[in-house]
């Protein structure tokens, strides 16, 4: 058996997330809250970066339309606190109740296609609700809409900074072991093999399209968590959570960070969001300079950042 650790990508997952749960303190010494707001954001679309990958990195199914869900999760805070209910718990359960309607509705019919059918299907029904959320004028409409109290989960304050972050940076760290712990289950196994041959799969006698309609709505469950999570750091919800442009920014950080790894998206989001923020404080024309950056940094890491580090047990991550 193996020392874990002797794997050079398990050493990068291991100071990634030492780096994340020093922020607090390292913000705090040098009086700078702003390093936390940063990466609470980084660590919420990395939250979605990894629900993605889950679809995308071990089924081979390419959602052009993934921030559906990152929108419902948002407007689930949004709507339900301007009707007057603030419980955190009752945001969470509207937003993976319709999560999981929305994502069954949208993953029966996609995952029927293949390629860029199933591409153009999921951006289809992705816009479909973009629109919708630009239409509800009464709540905000195109301008998007303020919210004016943060989800209450009783003992959790997230008026907390602190305690809001380190909350957020559990939750990555349990989809980080929960996805690990799926990924390497039996479902896994028949996803990934679907992934690789899914004629071949069929014949063994597995119904794949159950097993990738799962995937699709885990997948999707952990991206409204994000959502949840985006509105109440922001305290503002907009259609524009749930815009193609966003959905192609969550594809951006997996590949960037390595695609079929557990801690590529992670990087990804880091990666992305830190040069985001870098450049965009040089100039104003930042997304010129940092376009050429991804194609190279992907022409040079074809299998991502995490992807150039060898893991000794084998496997995706």
């Amino acid at each position: 058996m193996q020392f874990p650790f002797r794997s050079p990508r398990a050493w990068l997952s291991v100071a990634t997330l030492v780096l994340l749960a020093l922020v607090p303190v390292v913000a705090g010494a040098l009086d700078q809250p702003f390093y936390m707001t940063l990466f609470m954001r980084i660590m919420i679309y990395a939250l979605a970066a990894l629900s993605l990958n889950l679809i995308l990195g071990f089924g081979g199914m390419v959602s052009f339309g993934h921030a559906l869900y990152l929108g419902i999760g948002a407007y689930a805070v949004g709507i339900l606190t301007q009707l007057g209910v603030a419980n955190g718990w009752v945001h969470l359960g509207a937003a993976l109740v319709v999560t999981i309607a929305v994502a069954l509705f949208t993953g029966v019919i996609s995952l029927r296609t293949t390629g860029i059918a199933f591409i153009m299907i999921t951006l289809a029904f992705a816009q479909m609700f973009f629109f919708l959320g630009m239409s509800l004028k009464q709540f905000g409409g195109d301008e998007g809409m303020t919210i004016a109290q943060r989800s209450v989960f009783g003992l959790v304050d997230l008026e907390e900074k602190v305690v809001f972050y380190y909350l957020i940076f559990a939750i990555v760290l349990l989809t980080l072991y929960g996805s690990r712990r799926l990924v390497e289950s039996r479902f896994g196994m028949v996803l990934r093999g679907t992934m690789e041959n899914e004629r071949r799969m069929k014949a063994l006698g597995f119904p794949t399209l159950r097993y990738r309609l799962a995937a699709y709505v885990i997948s999707a469950c952990f991206c409204a968590v994000s959502g949840l999570l985006l509105a109440n750091l922001t305290e503002f919800t907009s259609p524009d959570y749930m815009a193609w442009s966003r959905s192609g920014e969550l594809i951006v950080m997996v590949v960037l960070g390595g695609i079929g790894t557990s801690i590529g998206p992670l990087v990804g989001a880091m990666a992305l969001l830190l040069l985001e923020e870098f450049l965009s404080a040089l100039t104003t024309h930042w997304m010129i300079v940092m376009g050429p950056i991804i194609v190279l940094i992907v022409l040079v890491a074809k299998r991502g950042i995490a992807g150039l580090l060898p893991d000794l047990r084998g496997g995706g991550s």
